[in-house]
């Protein structure tokens, strides 16, 4: 892994940073160069490490069609919502920056390495401010925050507690000036309370991936090269197909893919849950 330098007050510097509170005094990274990115529109992506299916979802949908309208995805690794606004983007085919709690050589958590390798392959890249061998503390991943929404245009929450660290990266972007949005929730459900504060307290709604487009101020429409790849298990593969071959009902579709009980329901959800497939009553299912 090549790791790349850009100093504060130095050619390549992203002028983004430059102005907010404590900005990075420098700011390592690996993959496409950001100058490669930082004039495309850019949606910071965050929430809970532990979403609801709701919660993971909304940030599929959100993070896919943002990123087929060319809007770049950036987010912080994590477990939760994280991990899958980056591998929607991936699969959509857009671009994704990630920004680590620690240096690029020490990628955390662990076991997102494979993720990681999937966004710098996909033509993404990965961002930190801390030197190669800089150990992790507990402060970095607040400190990191204020660089994800540095580096974007506008924050979108799609689901998060009343102690999210996600609700820190809000502060960070309305200090920044930025405009915080939010995918309101189930009032009943708790993982859903802080997003619904920020609406309280004057984040904006947002219920389809056009209503961020529009707050941004932006008329993107999906283009050619943006066309959504698929990436799933053989058996996610084969129900897909069966249903882009008209096959729709369930107990149809669980016969003919001869999958045990077990596997296809669950092959079935993951399909539901990236995005793939939509339910559309009476045990019936059709293409997303």
């Amino acid at each position: 892994m090549k790791v790349n330098i850009h100093k504060h007050n130095q050619t390549g510097y992203p002028a983004v940073l430059a102005n907010i509170y404590d900005p990075p005094g420098q700011l390592y990274w690996t993959g496409a160069e950001p100058a490669s990115w930082l004039d495309l529109p850019r949606v910071g992506i965050v929430g809970s490490r532990k979403p609801t299916t709701y919660g993971r979802q909304v940030t599929y949908k959100f993070s896919s069609t943002l990123a087929a309208r060319g809007v770049v995805i950036i987010s912080g690794l994590a477990f939760g919502i994280d991990s899958i606004a980056h591998q929607a983007v991936i699969e959509a085919g857009g671009l994704t920056v990630a920004v680590l709690p620690g240096s690029l050589e020490q990628i955390y958590p662990a076991s997102h390495r494979a993720l990681a390798e999937k966004i710098l392959r996909s033509g993404g890249t990965l961002v930190s401010e801390y030197p190669p061998g800089t150990e992790i503390r507990a402060h970095n991943f607040i400190a990191r925050n204020r660089i994800i929404s540095g580096l974007s245009d506008a924050l979108l929450i799609t689901q998060a507690g009343v102690k999210s660290g996600s609700l820190h990266t809000a502060n960070f972007a309305i200090e920044q000036g930025k405009t915080v949005m939010c995918v309101p929730g189930d009032i009943t459900v708790a993982l859903n309370e802080g997003s619904n504060n920020l609406i309280k307290g004057g984040g904006l709604p947002v219920t389809t991936a056009e209503d961020v487009i529009f707050a941004l101020g932006l008329n993107l429409q999906p283009t050619k090269s943006n066309r959504k790849i698929f990436q799933g298990s053989a058996q996610q593969q084969l129900i897909f197909d069966l249903i882009r071959q008209g096959v729709s009902d369930q107990e149809e579709l669980a016969v003919r893919s001869r999958l045990d009980s077990a596997v296809f329901s669950t092959a079935l959800t993951m399909l539901e849950i990236s995005g793939y497939i939509r339910a559309s009553g009476a045990g019936q299912w059709t293409i997303a």
